[in-house]
């Protein structure tokens, strides 16, 4: 479904700050597939997706999104099949523009093209009742500004704007972390019943050792722009955050040096 092969990006090639981010990087994902994603810093996490996404383009390597090369397609062109979230919850959506408008943008993606579609009742009435089961009364804000909400509300918002028209492939980068830890398992909780119901191939990078062992069905780490290891999928939901340092340490002999990951035990 999602095939990378030999990915690799160098930022400031041929200068004193050359610096490879991604080297020769291949990973495949089947239809359904949900890969938690742990690193450090410099691992390579944001490059990777970047390059999924289209924001960047790679040296070298190849990309193919449900047999279809996408490796040098302009981003435009992949976000109907590619949703994201990021950290920030207001990132990827517009904060001047109300919940429905929000909504109304992203139902439209890949269809619809310039000014912001008209909204008909039909269309709120749609929103609405995707809102209400999330339980944070969003389905009676929809009239309220993105930028007033708050940031579980917000990130609960963009999670159903990058799902409402089902993408081939779903990009969450560390999409919980700026939330504080209640509405950070709310929102891992619609994550998770949202991929499962609509059976999205799924990347998930995340700080949190834990969460990465009991989300999705299998669980990668990447260190200094290469893929370090893949947990046993059959043994992963056993290991518990100490083994999987462990695990990491025999492998790249050094400790993970990202201070949220060691803090989120």
């Amino acid at each position: 479904m999602l095939e990378i092969t030999g990915l690799s990006k160098t930022f400031g090639a041929g200068t004193v700050n050359e610096r490879a981010a991604l080297k020769n990087f291949s990973l495949r994902l089947e239809k359904g597939d949900f890969v938690t994603i742990l690193g450090g810093n410099g691992a390579g996490k944001s490059t990777l997706f970047n390059l999924i996404a289209g924001s960047l383009l790679p040296d070298s390597g190849k990309i193919l999104l449900d047999g279809r090369d996408i490796t040098y397609l302009p981003e435009y062109r992949r976000a109907s099949d590619i949703g994201r979230l990021f950290q920030d919850p207001l990132k990827g959506t517009s904060p001047s523009l109300t919940v429905e408008e929000n909504l109304a943008l992203a139902y439209g993606r890949g269809t619809r093209r310039g000014l912001l579609p008209a909204i008909t009742k039909k269309d709120r009435a749609y929103f609405a009742g995707m809102l209400q089961p999330l339980g944070l009364g969003l389905e009676n804000r929809m009239k309220t500004r993105m930028g007033l909400l708050s940031g579980g509300q917000r990130q609960a918002v963009t999670l159903m704007m990058a799902t409402l028209v089902t993408p081939k492939l779903l990009l969450l980068d560390e999409h919980t972390a700026a939330l504080d830890p209640t509405t950070a398992q709310k929102v891992l909780e619609l994550t998770e019943k949202t991929v499962q119901r609509d059976r999205i191939t799924t990347l998930m990078v995340t700080h949190n050792i834990a969460s990465a062992l009991k989300l999705g069905n299998r669980t990668i780490m990447m260190d200094n722009g290469a893929l370090a290891l893949e947990l046993d999928p059959a043994k992963r939901a056993e290991l518990t955050v100490s083994e999987v340092l462990a695990l990491f340490w025999e492998r790249e002999g050094k400790e993970l040096d990202n201070d949220r990951i060691l803090l989120a035990k």
